[in-house]
């Protein structure tokens, strides 16, 4: 989160894997939509049900 400089990971899952606890989140949320196709160094601003989030992408790791 940009404006609150704290980092999180979050790993994008099937939806019948997501777990926000865990934080696994489904491919079909809209943070999950946001997220798809950016690159590490991209900013965005995400929709979320309090308002809207400005996170940059630090880091992307795949997952096999």
């Amino acid at each position: 989160d940009v404006d609150t400089d704290k980092e999180k990971i979050y790993q994008l899952v099937g939806d019948d894997e997501s777990d926000i606890e865990q934080n696994k989140i489904s491919i079909s949320s809209p943070i999950a939509r946001a997220l798809i196709g950016k690159s590490v160094g991209d900013t965005l601003t995400i929709p979320i049900p309090k308002g809207k989030i400005e996170v940059e992408i630090l880091e992307i790791e795949f997952i096999v």
